[in-house]
């Protein structure tokens, strides 16, 4: 027999601003006495919904019941920039890149990963906005940061891989700033709006034997036969279970000392004016990741009341998985800055929503695709690319837990665990001055 008493449950400071753009949904339904299935999938963010996913295509006949803690989209899923990156994406390397047959496999799984998601996108009718296929630039605004961006170019072109350099003017002709003074594009990776993608694709999985259960944390798991889930006002019971909760495996008590849980953030304009659009100039969609790891990553949105803009920048380490209200408006501050060196123009354009996003990574940088008891099975920790990682973590959790064979579970099952990590007061202290540096050393990429 196997208990499990959950320690901690989620805390995303802030609103999920992406869900507040789309219309107002109906009442949650919550999990209210007992239920039964045949599978049971905790985690309704990427790698969950993936994992019911691949489950409905290999058992097309179970019925499978997602349980998530608060509702769909208003925790990490619905909290990130909205990159699913195909390419190497290291946050610890100075360009993103890392060994060379590593990076090459790496983008593989990746373009997977991509595209599963593009097929759900394309079976539950999501929209552009939801899902395309656009690629991405990486935005030097430094001398340093081009030198980021010709270095990881070489990289790719040693992979076999093709980006395209811009200069500074072709920057300003997308942006509408003279911020940057080159970029790089890579055509894989598709934007998505984060909260329009998770809610379609969680309403195109319940016409598929998935049943989906919002505001319905899982407080204990136990064993006894089959697995049953705890929650405030009910129970759910089924022989499989998956655990999608990325960082908060260790609440469930699995790998102790050896996730890392850090904070990134964010902050999302007022609709700009037509004439705040016209003063800025540029193209009306696009997406920059910055050449230096640790610099600002921005967006240009269209949604139904006028273009915004999105800057995230900062990441914090948080052991403890909560941050207070006072650091979302410390780091306001970087991303008022942030802004205004870019959009000097737009003086008069405030923030409407600021938020952080919890992300979870190792130091060995794997994620933890693995049968953590007997029928229970864990689809975790996703380095920082959680959009992308974690629908391939959903994807082969599911391949695992049926007993599908291929040599892409085969390798990720050959991959050791997560490292340990210090000693609690050194990882604290190591950490917060190891990102404190390495965001000074960004510069003005920052």
């Amino acid at each position: 027999m196997s208990r499990i008493k959950v320690r901690k449950l989620p805390v995303d400071p802030g609103p999920a601003a992406w869900t507040q753009l789309l219309p107002a949904r109906g009442p949650a339904q919550s999990v209210e006495g007992n239920l039964t299935a045949d599978w049971l999938i905790i985690g309704a963010g990427f790698a969950g919904l993936a994992a019911a996913r691949r489950l409905s295509q290999l058992c097309p006949t179970d019925s499978i019941v997602v349980l998530e803690a608060r509702r769909v989209a208003e925790g990490p899923a619905g909290r990130n920039s909205g990159f699913m990156i195909d390419l190497p994406h290291d946050l610890s390397s100075a360009d993103y890149g890392g060994a060379l047959d590593r990076d090459v496999t790496l983008t593989a799984d990746n373009r997977h990963a991509i595209a599963f998601a593009a097929s759900m996108a394309q079976d539950f009718g999501l929209s552009s906005e939801a899902f395309s296929l656009s690629g991405k630039i990486n935005g030097a605004a430094t001398a340093k940061g081009d030198k980021h961006n010709r270095e990881y170019a070489r990289h790719l072109a040693k992979m076999g891989e093709a980006s395209e350099l811009l200069d500074a003017h072709a920057m300003k002709d997308l942006t509408g700033t003279d911020y940057y003074c080159s970029g790089l594009f890579t055509a894989g990776t598709a934007i998505i709006q984060p909260s329009a993608f998770v809610l379609g694709v969680a309403k195109g999985l319940k016409s598929n034997r998935v049943q989906i259960f919002e505001n319905s944390p899982v407080i204990g798991l136990e064993r006894d036969g089959d697995w049953v889930a705890t929650t405030p006002k009910g129970k759910a019971t089924a022989p499989k279970v998956i655990l999608a909760v990325n960082g908060h495996l260790n609440s469930f008590g699995f790998l102790e000392n050896r996730l890392m849980h850090v904070f990134t953030y964010a902050s999302m304009t007022r609709p700009l004016t037509n004439i705040e659009m016209k003063k800025l100039g540029g193209k009306r969609v696009w997406g920059i990741t910055p050449a230096d790891p640790m610099g600002t990553t921005v967006r240009r949105i269209k949604s139904s009341d006028g273009d915004r803009i999105v800057v995230r920048n900062r990441f914090t380490f948080e052991p403890s998985m909560e941050v207070e209200q006072r650091r979302i408006e410390r780091v306001a501050q970087d991303h008022d800055r942030a802004f205004k060196a870019r959009f000097s123009n737009l003086g008069g354009v405030n923030m409407q929503y600021r938020w952080g996003g919890r992300l979870c990574l190792s130091r060995n940088n794997v994620s933890v695709v693995r049968e953590m008891d007997q029928g229970l099975f864990s689809a975790c920790c996703q380095n920082g690319l959680g959009t992308t990682r974690g629908t391939l973590s959903g994807m082969l959790v599911a391949e695992l837990a049926t007993n599908t064979k291929s040599d892409r579970l085969t390798r990720h099952l050959a991959t050791e665990d997560p490292t340990k990590l210090p000693p609690k007061l050194i990882a604290k202290y190591g950490a917060k001055a190891y990102l404190r540096l390495q965001e000074m050393k960004a510069g003005a990429e920052l």
